[in-house]
């Protein structure tokens, strides 16, 4: 069999059950993107640009580019931003060494991403992060892949080629306790 860059592909027999249901219990604990970040306004920092504020346009920004909007925040060294026909931001490509991005959820959780691309549809809430991208959540774990697609509004992802993830166990409260030794937990006579 032809090796595939699809991590359903490479999986065999029992262990693309144990992969589903892994990957299911990961978005089931994925975070959404903070409510009403979409209808902050958002801010741009470069060091130069290239374009103008019309109708279904292309602008670029160059040099240490940094996009916000709400909790949002966007880091590379080239974004191209896309207005749609009501002027509004539609699209951001990003490109850095590498790009990153972040935000939080309703719960404070930060959700980070980092590749070479990052392609934000801002109507929508879909990141595409390519290559060697890599999605970190907060408390709950990340995953690494040649692609991933991750959408902020329902926290569902997926990923392509060379696929890893690490899950975090839950802290339970009583972890900080100090471990009980054999001869303290021996009763007493």
């Amino acid at each position: 069999m032809k090796p595939s860059q699809d991590f359903r592909v490479r999986c065999r027999g029992g262990s693309l059950l144990w992969l589903g249901m892994g990957i299911t219990l990961f978005l089931s604990l994925a975070v959404q993107a903070k409510t009403g970040d979409r209808n902050q306004p958002m801010t741009t920092s470069q060091g130069s640009v290239n374009g103008f504020n019309a109708p279904n346009t292309t602008t670029t920004l160059t040099g240490n580019v940094v996009v916000t909007q709400g909790t949002m925040k966007a880091k590379g060294d080239v974004a191209q931003l896309y207005l749609d026909a009501d002027s509004q931001v539609s699209r951001i490509v990003m490109k850095g060494r590498p790009a990153h991005i972040q935000q939080l959820d309703d719960n404070d959780h930060l959700m980070t991403g980092e590749a070479p691309t990052l392609d934000y549809d801002n109507i929508n809430g879909i990141a595409v992060l390519q290559p060697n991208a890599v999605v970190t959540q907060q408390g709950m774990g990340e995953a690494h892949a040649d692609k991933l697609t991750y959408n902020t509004n329902t926290s569902y992802f997926t990923g392509t080629g060379n696929v890893s993830m690490t899950y975090l166990p839950k802290q339970r409260q009583n972890d900080n306790a100090a471990p009980v030794s054999a001869a303290s937990a021996a009763p007493a006579r």
